[in-house]
């Protein structure tokens, strides 16, 4: 099923339930702090009138102040904060949506009014309607960190059209146009730069402030901001399909994918509410068979504040508001959730299994050491070697073609490649072989035995049928390789397992200098998938997969939580995983643990202290002992207490 998609900025949280509901869109004109002061308007208005009505029945200074003219005034001090809320009830009822939160104010702060409460009726509501609006406060602060997402998103793009550069939408600039960048702008499409050279923030991206050079002929991704002169991109994708656009669809509809806690909670209030309406009925008219002095009155009185304290206030609020906000503080750390159960499924996982390459490596091959013939020098010896590789675009083919060698360059020329073996070719009228020992021994070349007990990957050279040398390659540790292992394990983690496709005695190695409990190398995807499978077997066993997002993509998707070292353009990572780390690090996987334990662990002291403050100040109001004041704090007061805990999320700094 396609996901409709969601414009984060009109993003309103119905705390009744749980779902968004969205503004009209319009761009008004008013600034905001204007905007914000007449929301407040109402309850100011509501307030001033109580304050002045409960002082005079205090002192009784206006002996006029009674009969109609004291109905007439606390009813308008009721009308600016009640109305609205009695409206939603009865456009609830409309729906056949019968047992809301709305009804259940609506009864009791009317109720009040029936049997002459009429300070206690309208304090309610007025309370009701200021926790309405710190909600909403806090709602709004809890996506600032992910609508910062939204402000990288491109306006207009510069593109070369009829022998002139010319401003138009993102949306409209088609694949392999030349676009213009300028000096403090944002990046509007991916593609590749045209300048010589580039920097780039790319903060909103990565969540790295450090700016990003970028050379001609490499990627430059949507959001980044160019830093350093005027360049020119050549475009890659349409604007739809950049790395930036679908990030923020990603995240824009993260909040969509509920947890089981905020289901639960959805479902729970359904039941609960009527449960509570029908509680109260019985409270008012039960008591008259039981009770000899019974007063319709003071039953109703007390049935009124059975509902108000009742209402699912700080529930339906503050546990959908917790994993909101959990989710801007990942996004602020360069982490992206797919949704709020992922943040749930970290805090259960207690196994990490692990790419290698691109995961703790850079990805990225370079030359270890040269060793050759003293036949030829190491400059000549490489340059018979370059130019075999010239002709391969494997990437350890890429990594020798780097190294600097001095004079100039040979031709191969009849250059032929043997399955599995490497290359055979000529190079100034020599015959030259470049591949592994099987290659070498297939044509009768002798092979030191030094070069068994390598354990990186070799390359070995053959000239005119002797042995001329050979280079070692090997993927360099990513800077916090060490740092992300021992964070794990920190985080309590009980099983860290290294699975790759390289060969064995390269993944043991890298595996025994980062201490990892258990490595396997020389595997094909289907072979991580069988392995993961196997512990994901084991009772009790929850498994987090963290690969590249592009080979790895079936084990990504069949563990239960599937994080991807997304980093900028990973089309594959942003599809599969349901996870995903922005700039590569494999320090943030704990990071990413930690958040969602923050959360959880958040989500259920608001449902204790709910659940625990109501039923309290519940048995008081049954027993008459708690009045409409008792009642006022049990809802919106411990309401206020769970987003004020909720919001500490935003706040949380991360070791």
């Amino acid at each position: 099923m396609k996901k409709r998609k969601v414009n984060l900025r009109d993003i309103r949280i119905d705390k009744h339930t749980g779902k968004h509901s969205h503004d009209d869109g319009h761009n008004h004109s008013s600034p905001e702090s204007v905007s914000k002061f007449k929301t407040y308007i109402p309850a100011i208005f509501s307030f001033v009138l109580l304050i002045i009505g409960v002082t005079v029945d205090y002192f009784d200074a206006l002996p006029f102040f009674q009969g109609k003219i004291r109905v007439v005034w606390y009813t308008v001090a009721y009308i600016p904060v009640g109305l609205p809320v009695v409206k939603e009830g009865w456009n609830s009822i409309k729906k056949g949506d019968f047992f809301t939160e709305f009804l259940l104010m609506s009864i009791a702060t009317l109720g009040a009014f029936a049997i002459g409460e009429f300070p206690e009726g309208v304090a309610v509501m007025l309370f009701y309607a200021v926790g309405e609006l710190f909600q909403q406060a806090a709602v709004l602060r809890a996506r600032g960190n992910i609508k910062a997402l939204l402000d990288v998103r491109p306006n207009e793009a510069l593109v070369y059209r009829n022998a002139d550069y010319v401003s138009v939408s993102p949306e409209s600039v088609t694949i392999g146009e030349k676009i213009q960048v300028r000096v403090g702008e944002k990046v509007p499409l991916d593609g590749v730069l045209l300048s010589g050279k580039g920097s780039f923030n790319t903060a909103a991206l990565t969540g790295e402030s450090k700016p990003d050079t970028i050379s001609k002929g490499e990627k430059v991704f949507a959001g980044s901001i160019n830093l350093d002169g005027v360049i020119e991109i050549e475009t890659t994708k349409e604007f739809k399909d950049s790395s930036i656009a679908r990030i923020l669809d990603m995240v824009q509809n993260a909040t969509a994918i509920k947890s089981k806690t905020e289901l639960f909670i959805r479902k729970f209030a359904r039941v609960y509410t009527p449960i509570v309406v029908f509680l109260a009925i019985g409270l008012t008219l039960l008591p008259y068979l039981f009770v000899d002095d019974y007063v319709f009155r003071d039953w109703l009185y007390r049935a009124l504040i059975f509902l108000v304290i009742s209402c699912p206030c700080a529930l339906v609020i503050s546990i959908p508001l917790g994993y909101f906000g959990g989710l801007g503080a990942a996004s602020r750390n360069g982490i992206l959730f797919k949704g709020a159960s992922f943040l749930d499924g970290m805090t259960k996982v207690n196994t990490v299994v692990m790419d290698k390459t691109g995961t703790v490596t850079k990805g990225v091959f370079k030359i270890k050491e040269v060793v050759n013939d003293s036949a030829f020098a190491k400059a000549g010896f490489m340059k018979y070697l370059m130019a075999m590789e010239e002709q391969s675009t494997h990437p350890i083919a890429k990594a020798i073609m780097e190294y600097k060698a001095d004079g100039a360059d040979y031709k191969a020329t009849a250059v032929t490649e043997i399955a599995g073996k490497g290359l055979k070719g000529t190079v100034n009228g020599k015959t030259v072989l470049v591949g592994n020992k099987a290659l070498m021994t297939s044509n009768a070349i002798d092979v030191p035995t030094e070069t068994d007990t390598i354990v990186e990957s070799i390359v070995m050279v053959g000239i005119d049928g002797h042995f001329a040398g050979y280079v070692t390659i090997a993927d360099e540790l990513k800077e916090d390789a060490h740092q992300a292992i021992k964070a794990i394990r920190d985080s309590g983690i009980s099983k860290i397992i290294l699975l790759s496709g390289d060969k064995d005695s390269i993944t043991q190695k890298v595996a025994r200098e980062l201490g990892i409990d258990w490595a396997r190398g020389g595997l094909l995807p289907e072979d991580k998938l069988n392995e993961v499978e196997k512990l994901k077997a084991i009772p009790g066993n929850k498994v987090v997969f963290i690969g590249d997002g592009i080979n790895d993509a079936p084990v990504l998707a069949a563990s239960d939580v599937g994080i991807a070292m997304g980093g900028l353009g990973s089309d594959v990572a942003i599809e599969t995983a349901d996870v995903i780390i922005q700039n590569d690090q494999p320090s943030k996987i704990a990071r990413a643990i930690q958040i969602g334990r923050s959360t959880r662990r958040i989500v259920w002291q608001n449902i204790a202290l709910a659940f625990g403050v109501k039923i309290i100040v519940l048995i008081l109001g049954a027993g008459g002992i708690a009045i409409m004041w008792e009642a006022v704090f049990a809802d919106v007061g411990v309401a206020l207490l769970a987003i004020l805990n909720a919001i500490r999320l935003q706040k949380m700094k991360w070791d």
